[in-house]
Order: C-alpha cells, then structure tokens, then sequence
C-alpha cells in the first residue's frame, strides 16, 4: 500500500472519530440538559468569569447570549451589564453607597413637590425618579404618566424586575430595582424609534412560519391590532410569566432586542390552536393574556433556540440581518 493510500485511511479513521465524538458529545449535551446538569456547568463558567479582575463586559456578553444567567447572580450581573456598577470590583460598595443617596435624593424631590405620596405604586413611583433622573420629566408629570409607553409598558417592567430579583434586604431590594430599571429603560430608548420595523419582522416570520395562522388572524382582523408596540415597549412583562421572562431580559441587558421578535411569533404559533378557534381581537387577547406559567416556559424556551439558530450573537436591530429573519 502506497504513503498516499495509508494517509487517505488515516484521515478517514480521524474523520470518522471526530464524527462519533461530536455525536457522542450532542448526546451528552441534550443528556445532561434533561436532568439539570447543564445549568451547573453553565454557572461554574460565570464563576470564572466573575473572578476575573477587572470584569470583561465582552466575555459577560457573550455569557449572556449563549446561556441563561442563574438566579443568584442575575442581580450582579445585571447590575455589570447595565454600569449600574463599574467592572472593578473594589469599587463596588462606594458606587452602591452613591446610587443609594442618588436614589433617596430623587424621592425625597418627588415628595416635597406632592407629586408622589404613600399612597403611590412602588412602580410608579420609579418611573417618576427615572424621568427626572433624566431630565425627560415635564412640568405635568401626572399627565406624562398617562402616556402608554411610560404608564403600561414601563410600569409593568417595574413591576416584574421587582418579582425577579432576589436580594437579601429589602432597602437594598429598592435600590437595586431602581437602578436595573434605569438599565433597562436606557436600553429600551436606543431601540425605541425601531419598534415599528421589529413588528414589520414579526409579521414576516409569523407568515412564513405559519401562514394559516396569518390568515386567520388578518380574517379576523387582528393580527394588525396585536399589541406589538407594548409587548416590544416592555420586553413582555406582563404577558410572559415572571418565571420565564428573565431567561429573554438577559439578553434585552445586552442589547440584543432581535429576540423579541421570535418571542412574539413563537407565543403565536405556541398558541396556534386556541388562536384558530377565535372569531375576534379580544378573544385572541384574553388567551395570550391568560397563559400558564408552564406555557410560558415552553414559549420561552422555543423563542431562544429559534433566535439562536437565526444568529444569536446579533445584539443590535440596527443591522441589516434584523429584516431577514
């Protein structure tokens, strides 16, 4: 047998290999993932990342957009990705002791002017400190407060942040709520004005996913009364479970906002049966609205592997693949 004959066999033997491992290895992943084993991998892995001094935000990110962030350090991390904390971490109790006084300083501002009192919803009351925080607050404020994408979408993400974080004070719970809400509303600004196209992708991947459904629901017409614009506004709080919706906001904390479009037509689709039998937009509401948690899981879970397998490291709606999906 020829030198070139046995190298040939060789690399085919390898090739083969590498085959049965890769094989073997998807099996293992999928394996794992079933009994629980995965999130344990994954959060050895932000460990690591965590002990790196100073913080990479890069590597955080990209953390964020492959895995679901644990519960236990949702909070820390959030708080890194959003610079409500800086990536040093000998910093950290002096920055958190300013945000305090900064926070205090602005409620104490809304209650000498009357506008807030006892009375005022915790989520309310911060979408005030926000707007005057940054300069956006007009001399009516109550009166801005009945627009809909600062008194619905805004105040509902308050509402969940607070159901989603777990801290160990109650003062420090407030604090920390504040300031991961300004992140977030900061981050819903830069995508705002691009909402209108986000919803124009999500008609497109619902018709090419499922155009019966489509169909339907332009027949019915409600597939153009959808609430698009609150569930973009508030990265679908209120409308996915506050057991769910963190595994979608680790990636809004990124940036990457794309996502929300395959949440949007993956909650159709999921729903698709209840959906054919509506004749009319409020029955089409009431069963997106009154989902189940364990509904909510799948749809999540569903969404991300669809958004993941379109290009998951696209963090900006900006790009030109944002209307291919």
């Amino acid at each position: 047998m020829s030198s070139r004959s046995k190298i040939t066999i060789l690399f085919q033997e390898v090739y083969y290999f590498l085959l049965i491992m890769a094989d073997e290895r998807n099996f293992r992943s999928s394996y794992y993932e079933k009994v629980g084993f995965r999130s344990v991998e994954e959060k050895k892995s932000l460990e690591i990342l965590l002990k790196e001094q100073p913080f990479d935000k890069a590597k955080l990110k990209q953390f964020c957009l492959r895995f679901t962030v644990p519960a236990m350090y949702r909070n820390y991390v959030w708080k890194i990705l959003l610079d409500v904390i800086p990536v040093y971490a000998e910093s950290h109790d002096f920055i958190m002791m300013q945000r305090k006084i900064e926070y205090e300083t602005l409620q104490k501002s809304l209650r000498v002017a009357k506008i807030i009192d006892d009375n005022t919803k915790p989520q309310v009351i911060y979408l005030m400190m926000w707007l005057l925080r940054t300069r956006r607050a007009k001399l009516d404020i109550s009166a801005q407060m009945e627009l809909p994408l600062n008194s619905r979408a805004m105040c509902r993400m308050a509402e969940t942040v607070w159901n989603v974080l777990d801290t160990d004070h109650e003062e420090d719970k407030c604090v920390d709520v504040y300031w991961i809400l300004c992140g977030l509303f900061d981050q819903l600004q830069k995508f705002q004005i691009e909402v209108g196209r986000l919803q124009e992708c999500a008609y497109t991947l619902l018709e090419r996913e499922d155009p019966d459904l489509s169909k339907h629901l332009s027949k019915i017409e409600a597939l153009n009364s959808l609430p698009f614009d609150i569930w973009f506004f508030s990265c679908f709080a209120g409308v996915i479970c506050d057991g769910s919706i963190p595994k979608i906001w680790d990636k809004i904390t990124v940036g990457a906002y794309k996502v929300l479009v395959f949440v949007a037509v993956i909650t159709l689709t999921t729903l698709r049966r209840a959906l054919l039998r509506s004749e009319n937009l409020d029955s089409v509401l009431d069963t997106i609205n009154n989902m189940t948690e364990e509904t909510s899981e799948v749809i999540v879970n569903k969404a991300l592997e669809s958004w993941q397998q379109s290009g998951s490291t696209l963090t900006s709606i900006s790009q030109t693949a944002v209307y291919n999906v």
